[in-house]
């Protein structure tokens, strides 16, 4: 368990610029602190002591303003980075390496009328080795995020994202796949030199607009010149006759 403390604390060194020594993260880093609640809080779900596990992870969220369900499975080197406000829910998966910014969701979709049907079953999302997930995003249902993915901040994602690619967007649609020169390497909320969506569809429709107005342009042309071309074959017709 240590060791894994260790790997922890390294992973926030390494991510997070504004960190400057591990008793800094031990003292001051309120996603630190929900980790370790969920440590321990899920070491007790898997013994099921799950009335205890449960009240460990509700004094955890008292103290950071993080919940994390003790029944969600977490690998290693797992970074909340600021982290209020974020929700992961019980049969949530994260892979091992991966990143979430504040106010991310981790949930399900809409509850059936027969909550008690649901218990057992996948609810909420697995995530990949590596996945970073922006600030404001939200991950909802049991689909699968595939390793090295990103997830821009306040997307919300509620089908399935392949593996190293960047996903933004309500709904999250997928805008590149992640460069070759950026394998490996930690970017920040997820969101690499990615082009805004909005814009890009913008910039689409002002193309369409542009082929009509040009294909209405040439039609009013044929259409003008059709009456002048019909006189001068009836006046051909006339000379011809007399």
């Amino acid at each position: 368990m240590f060791k894994n403390i260790k790997e922890d604390i390294k992973a926030f060194m390494e991510r997070d610029p504004a960190a400057r020594s591990g008793v800094e993260i031990i003292l001051c880093y309120s996603g630190f602190h929900a980790l370790m609640f969920y440590r321990l809080s899920h070491w007790l779900w898997l013994r099921d002591w799950r009335l205890l596990a449960r009240f460990i992870a509700n004094f955890g969220k008292i103290l950071s303003a993080i919940e994390i369900h003790p029944g969600a499975r977490i690998g290693k080197r797992f970074v909340i980075d600021h982290g209020t406000g974020i929700v992961i829910g019980e049969t949530a998966e994260i892979g091992d390496d991966v990143t979430l910014y504040h106010d991310v969701t981790l949930g399900g979709v809409s509850p059936s009328e027969d909550s008690a049907s649901q218990v057992g079953q996948k609810r909420h999302p697995t995530l990949g080795d590596g996945v970073i997930v922006g600030s404001g995003a939200a991950v909802l249902g049991p689909i699968t995020i595939g390793s090295g993915a990103r997830i821009g901040a306040n997307s919300v994602v509620t089908k399935a994202i392949p593996a190293n690619v960047t996903a933004v967007g309500i709904p999250a649609k997928v805008l590149m796949p992640k460069n070759k020169s950026e394998h490996g390497r930690f970017v920040a909320y997820g969101t690499p030199d990615a082009p805004d969506p909005v814009v890009q569809n913008i910039e689409e429709l002002r193309r369409e607009v542009m082929r009509l107005t040009k294909r209405v342009s040439e039609l009013e042309s044929e259409e003008e010149a059709a009456p002048a071309k019909s006189k001068s074959s009836g006046s051909t017709r006339k000379r011809k006759t007399g």
